[in-house]
């Protein structure tokens, strides 16, 4: 297996029998990791019956390697219609690597548009946003700007990006750029529309805007037939990120080892289970109590039916963190756990409080989280619980209704252009 060499592009060529509308999709993130499963080819999935996509993605060599994978990957977007286009992913040098993908995606977009006679380009995040926003004027097709968060902001909280510096200035005018220009603009939350209403009032007063959070497979994110054996208290996903709160997560942890001896502590994450076990537990009490290890993606769902409850600390109060819609919360809600998180974080305190499924911790401070700790145990006592998150899942998260709401928002654009 290999990727596809420099200015070549995978496919047979359009289809001109094919009645379903020509779309493309593009993405710096993988399909072959988590986020590209569960966040991207989800929703083409159900989308692909109408539209047939040209799907531009950029993928890990630790993801390529695994030629099954990629084989099976291969086999499913060629039964659902979608010509799969991957590229290497190239994470360095860090400012130059980005723009140089950039600039291949504007070519290979072109070349698509031109070739296939798109109809709607779906850009997934800022670099793909500003690549549509240069096709859409090279020929005319409309895009859709499917934001996901706030990212300028993001990488300002991280300590990636200095504001006001000229890569910060570049980026904010991209945005709003993008968001003047798109035919359509996709939030994840209520809280980063109105944020963004705020700081660019004229370009917002004319996007059509659809709030779809992120969403998940409720057919297999179900609760387990069994409960786990034990109290097991889990972390779903990508921990040294730098906005997420690894300190909080650390003083969960410890709360919750000397209030119950026998608890357990399962983080299925990529990172570096040297680096996060130095962090969370450097002087080395828990132990086997602790466990440290990725999951495949096709069996996050199997990991979570072995939890009690899971945990996510963001840097809420950033601005960066109204535009964050944790998909882990729609996996666990699903599976029928609470979530144990922090104020701050786009709709996620609105959603634990309007549902109760879970519990807000006011800080990192053994006293603070002793407390958490006492409330969740307190709702797990709670013989409805189980069913609460499951509705709160399917109210909030359902990918079924995500799709028909990213459909529906196609054929707004269409209908108008």
């Amino acid at each position: 297996m290999r990727f596809t060499t420099p200015f070549s592009v995978i496919g047979a060529g359009p289809d001109m029998t094919d009645p379903r509308i020509p779309t493309l999709y593009l993405t710096r993130n993988g399909l072959l990791e988590p986020l590209g499963q569960s966040q991207v080819l989800a929703y083409l999935r159900g989308l692909s019956r109408d539209y047939r996509i040209t799907l531009i993605t950029y993928e890990k060599d630790a993801d390529w390697a695994d030629a099954a994978r990629v084989a099976r990957q291969r086999a499913e977007c060629a039964a659902l219609g979608i010509d799969w286009q991957p590229q290497r992913f190239l994470p360095r040098p860090r400012l130059i690597a980005p723009a140089l993908s950039m600039l291949r995606m504007v070519w290979l977009t072109a070349r698509a548009a031109r070739r296939g006679g798109a109809r709607l380009i779906h850009a997934r995040s800022y670099i793909p946003a500003a690549v549509a926003l240069v096709v859409s004027r090279l020929t005319g097709v409309p895009f859709l700007f499917d934001m996901r968060a706030l990212w300028p902001e993001e990488l300002i909280t991280a300590g990636r990006m200095r504001r006001g510096s000229l890569l910060h200035r570049a980026m904010v005018a991209a945005e709003r750029a993008c968001l003047g220009r798109a035919a359509g603009v996709v939030s994840l939350t209520h809280a980063a529309v109105d944020h963004l209403t705020r700081l660019y009032p004229v370009e917002m007063a004319r996007a059509r805007v659809a709030v779809i959070p992120t969403c998940a497979d409720l057919d297999r994110f179900v609760p387990a037939a069994t409960p786990p054996a034990g109290r097991v208290y889990g972390c779903l996903g990508t921990l040294l990120s730098g906005w997420f709160r690894l300190d909080w997560l650390a003083a969960f942890i410890a709360a919750a080892a000397r209030r119950d001896s026998e608890a357990r502590f399962d983080l299925t994450t990529r990172d570096d289970p040297a680096t996060l076990r130095a962090a969370i537990d450097p002087a080395g009490t828990l132990g086997p109590r602790l466990r440290i290890a990725p999951s495949d993606p096709d069996r996050v769902q199997e990991v979570l039916w072995q939890q009690t409850a899971s945990v996510m600390f963001y840097a809420g109060g950033e601005v960066s963190e109204l535009g964050r819609s944790p998909t882990r919360m729609a996996e666990i809600l699903g599976c029928g756990l609470p979530v144990v998180a922090n104020e701050g974080v786009g709709d996620v305190a609105r959603i634990i409080r309007d549902h109760r499924v879970g519990v807000l911790a006011t800080g990192p401070d053994p006293a603070a989280m002793e407390a958490a700790f006492d409330a969740l145990l307190a709702l797990l006592d709670d013989p409805d619980l189980p069913r609460r998150c499951r509705h709160a899942a399917e109210a909030v998260f359902s990918l079924s209704g995500g799709t028909a709401d990213y459909a529906a928002l196609y054929a707004r654009i269409l209908s108008s252009s």
